[in-house]
């Protein structure tokens, strides 16, 4: 299935996540359902999105010769893979009529596959629960995460939204999508995964979702955390109950520090000549 080009995709993405349900996010549900779910599709992109939008850095994409070729040839790839091949194997490997391979392979098979996929913008915006962040309007929604293949645990995508698994569940049974990215990491094909430690996870929905957890971030915590840690999870630095910020700064600085600098639209760290100069622990 396609949802316009690698780039086109990303691009949205990054602006959705960025400033999530605001007047710049391409889909932005406080605008109502339709508008979430396919609205957004059917005009011109606002002026707040496209500006947006042009103040991401996506230069890291065309730094992947794939995702360069797949750019250039787009469109053949997507007539060719999504609807040519469906039919086609529909027909000359299963043995069916060509114009009931079309009809379902093509048109019913694609429609319902964008709407499922739609509604991750759409309905998991709008119902379900709040684990993680009573904040946003995100929420774990099982009968999205059913269609979707695993996509709908949308409060903790958005509050971790570097997680590859996009969910804190440990099984596959509705996060499908997690099952092969595992698979793929044994054979080489996904590498680089990123999750949060538990830690951090119950940090974060102790302080934004009102979860009574047994273990907080504490000061000690902070200090025996290895630098791997610290850039991969930035969160950390935010979520915590550290009660000293000059603190803080004295247990991790004087280190090389590369935070996520994109994302969630909160205050990050201020760097400066590699250092850490400030921090703001909300």
């Amino acid at each position: 299935m396609f949802q316009n080009s690698l780039y086109d995709w990303v691009r949205d993405h990054r602006v959705h996540h960025k400033f999530s349900d605001t007047d710049a996010d391409p889909h932005n549900a406080q605008r109502g359902f339709f508008f979430s779910h396919i609205g957004w599709l059917m005009q011109k992109k606002s002026k707040a999105v496209i500006e947006k939008g042009r103040q991401l850095d996506l230069s890291d994409l065309f730094e992947d010769p794939l995702v360069v070729v797949f750019q250039k040839y787009y469109i053949y790839i997507r007539f060719v893979m999504c609807f040519f091949l469906p039919a086609y194997i529909n027909t000359v490997w299963l043995g069916e009529d060509w114009w009931i391979s079309f009809i379902t392979m093509d048109f019913i098979r694609y429609v319902a596959n964008l709407n499922f996929t739609f509604l991750v913008n759409s309905a998991a915006h709008m119902y379900g629960y709040k684990p993680y962040d009573t904040r946003i309007l995100p929420s774990e929604n099982v009968w999205v995460s059913i269609v979707s293949l695993g996509e709908g645990w949308h409060n903790y995508h958005h509050v971790f939204p570097w997680d590859y698994r996009a969910a804190e569940m440990g099984s596959y049974s509705l996060n499908l999508t997690t099952f092969w990215l595992d698979q793929f990491a044994k054979i080489g094909w996904a590498y680089d995964l990123k999750k949060p430690s538990d830690k951090m996870i119950r940090s974060h929905a102790e302080k934004y979702a009102g979860h009574d957890h047994p273990v907080e971030v504490t000061e000690e915590d902070a200090s025996t955390m290895d630098l791997e840690e610290i850039n991969d999870n930035i969160e950390i630095v935010r979520n915590n109950n550290v009660e000293s910020k000059d603190k803080l700064i004295e247990l991790i600085n004087g280190q090389t520090f590369d935070p996520v600098t994109e994302g969630g639209g909160f205050p990050f760290p201020t760097i400066q000549s590699g250092l850490i100069t400030e921090i703001e622990i909300l």
